[in-house]
């Protein structure tokens, strides 16, 4: 008998869940978070507000702040310890087969918590990511301070000397835009993970692993060849054209869901502003700026049926420039502030409590028919 189910590639347009935690309106180019604008939060809150609302449902307070704080910075130091017992997976040349090995170390204690391990885990890919970048430019890791931000730790321990306030506020701006958007890929993997009955650290683990690929995480480093490439911006047209001709794709354009700018591309560009005012310095900003005028130019006189603009890895790739991350830390970058987003959908799945289990339709070939 026919199967007449439809296939859909890459599931676009299948809803597998209903979730509380974002809205991502392709349409309109909005994301929301919670009830709560992406741009409001990048504006006014922190990292660790965003990851309250995200497994608590709220803001916090003041005071559930700082608890939030003091538990991410003990969980930091606890995630340092354990460094000595890394040093085989940090070694690893790609930062994110680091985390991915080191992550895949951690035991959950038997009676802990799901909110003890989500701030465990937190801290853990900041600690493990920011270790590794040191280990890989030859440096030794720093201890971390408890007493800071996760920002403003992070920055420490991957530069190596306190950041001040404009940095601060900048990645902190960073982590929050990131740190939630729908069904993407790896947090689609974590909740397959979660539907079977599996810990929290192996659907961390597993998003890691899906993160690590080029078509998911891996654009904002190429944004800046790209940028590099092209030189001056007189230089944009005529490179951008032949890189289409040569049939290649343009970093940082175009978007499985959005048929509009990304939202969180709007919210990156002003931070990158908003530091440089503050006394910060980009060197991609303003040539960034001239590219991305020309490339969405471009894309709609070659693809006019198409709707291919500026996504969320152009800006960051000059943010995080701008912040001083080597290219080969912007993805460990990316999942320090998305941990929070799939340990929120980790137990959303759980609640749901079904296995994740789709059909597939068999091409191959059929045993002979007896005769």
């Amino acid at each position: 008998m026919a199967d007449t189910h439809e296939i859909r590639a890459g599931l676009d347009g299948v809803v597998v869940a209903e979730t509380r935690l974002s809205l991502v309106d392709g349409e309109r180019g909005r994301l929301v978070v919670r009830g709560h604008d992406v741009e409001e939060l990048a504006r006014t809150r922190r990292f660790e507000d965003v990851a309250h609302l995200l497994w608590k449902d709220a803001l916090p307070g003041s005071r559930e702040r700082g608890a939030l704080e003091r538990e991410l910075g003990a969980a930091r130091v606890s995630a340092f310890a354990l460094l000595p017992a890394l040093r085989e997976a940090l070694s690893a040349p790609d930062g994110m087969a680091a985390l991915r090995g080191a992550l895949g170390s951690l035991h959950a204690a038997p009676a802990e918590s799901g909110d003890a391990l989500r701030v465990r885990l937190t801290a853990a890919v900041a600690v493990f990511a920011a270790a590794w970048s040191r280990l890989h430019s030859g440096a030794a890791p720093i201890a971390p301070d408890p007493a800071l931000s996760h920002a403003a730790d992070f920055l420490r321990c991957v530069r190596g000397a306190p950041a001040d306030a404009a940095l601060v506020d900048a990645l902190d701006a960073y982590l929050v835009t990131v740190a939630e958007h729908g069904m993407n890929a790896s947090t689609f993997t974590a909740r397959v993970v979660a539907s079977t009955g599996s810990d929290a650290i192996s659907a961390a683990v597993a998003a890691v692993g899906a993160l690590k690929g080029p078509l998911h995480g891996g654009a904002p480093g190429p944004v800046l060849d790209m940028l590099d490439g092209i030189g001056a911006p007189e230089n944009a047209e005529a490179w951008l054209r032949a890189e289409l001709d040569a049939g290649k794709r343009l970093m940082g354009l175009g978007h499985r869901v959005y048929r509009v700018r990304d939202p969180r591309a709007a919210v990156l560009e002003r931070a990158v502003a908003r530091l440089e005012a503050n006394g910060g310095a980009s060197r991609y900003l303003a040539r960034a700026r001239a590219v991305e005028r020309v490339a969405v130019r471009v894309l709609a006189e070659r693809y006019p049926t198409r709707k291919l603009d500026t996504n969320v890895e152009f800006y960051t790739a000059v943010l995080l420039d701008a912040l001083g991350f080597a290219r080969e830390l912007f993805t460990p970058v990316f999942a320090v502030a998305r941990v929070a987003g799939w340990l929120a959908h980790f137990e959303e799945e759980r609640e749901r409590g079904r296995l994740i289990r789709p059909d597939v339709r068999y091409v191959g070939a059929l045993p002979a028919e007896a005769a």
